[in-house]
């Protein structure tokens, strides 16, 4: 039987934004989920969860108090922060120097904070289309992230997303055939852009060591708890036990009106798929 270690992600606790004061100061604009994260970690942890992931602006929140507060949180709670995810535009070069500050901040606090993995999303999509040129782009911006976080002891993944140049499965082979940076497969995102998660798991099974598992419901669109919805992800816990997959998965839900029974309804369906395996 597989046992994979099961971390779960806090942006179910509240509304996703970022910060409004990096629309005139890139290097300040971070995700954010506008909630408790403690007692998110809570939750998380009564859900029978070992492990938590949270955004780069919740995580920076704590630089304030040397991380004291998050840190407690942890303790209390036997979690641990296993990934701090981040994003950039990363195609416009006059400001991605700005964009890797705020990603090897978020790196030096995963790293004080004991987590494992980087996690990054992005590639905008331009309002009067996308260059072939971007991709290029893209590539460069990624490989400085895994130089960021190489010197700092942790594993750097992308995590192709909606509405980003990177969402179809022709467009993840096209970035990944220039840059090499590891994979973590969101398997709703990767469903919703018309993939087959599992099968691009297989395809791309020497770049995975950090997964999203999330469910996706076609109409109305929707993200659900894991292992309902339109989303195949029995299928991908297969897939990853066909490849040999020893890492963490992270089970995450953008919104849901009862967080803490979300967490646990995913964590439930990949027990009963890991104990099939």
């Amino acid at each position: 039987m597989a046992r994979w270690r099961l971390a779960y992600h806090a942006n179910c606790w509240g509304p996703l934004g970022g910060d409004a004061v990096g629309v005139t100061s890139i290097s300040r604009l971070g995700y954010r989920t506008f909630g408790d994260m403690a007692a998110a970690a809570r939750d998380i942890a009564d859900a029978g969860y070992e492990g938590i992931e949270l955004f780069d602006g919740n995580v920076l929140d704590g630089e304030a108090d040397g991380f004291s507060a998050l840190r407690r949180t942890l303790t209390d709670t036997g979690l641990s922060l296993v990934a701090v995810y981040s994003g950039a535009n990363f195609i416009f070069p006059d400001v991605l120097p700005e964009e890797l500050h705020r990603i090897a901040r978020a790196a030096d606090a995963a790293r004080a904070l004991g987590a494992e993995h980087l996690v990054v999303g992005g590639g905008a999509r331009r309002f009067d289309g996308t260059r072939d040129a971007d991709y290029d782009a893209l590539a460069a911006g990624l490989d400085r992230v895994v130089e960021i976080a190489r010197a700092r002891g942790l594993a750097a993944h992308y995590h192709p997303h909606l509405s980003t140049i990177v969402e179809t499965p022709e467009e993840a082979r096209r970035i990944f055939a220039r840059t090499g940076i590891g994979f973590c497969p969101d398997t709703a995102h990767l469903a919703a852009a018309g993939g087959d998660p599992a099968a691009l798991v297989r395809e791309h099974a020497d770049r995975i060591s950090y997964v999203h598992l999330k469910g996706w419901r076609r109409q109305p669109f929707a993200f659900t708890p894991v292992g309902t919805g339109d989303c195949d992800n029995a299928a991908v816990i297969r897939a990853l036990g066909e490849i040999g997959y020893a890492g963490w998965i992270c089970n995450e839900l953008d919104a849901w009106p009862d967080p803490a029974e979300g967490a646990r309804q995913s964590r439930a369906f990949v027990d009963g798929e890991m104990a099939a395996l």
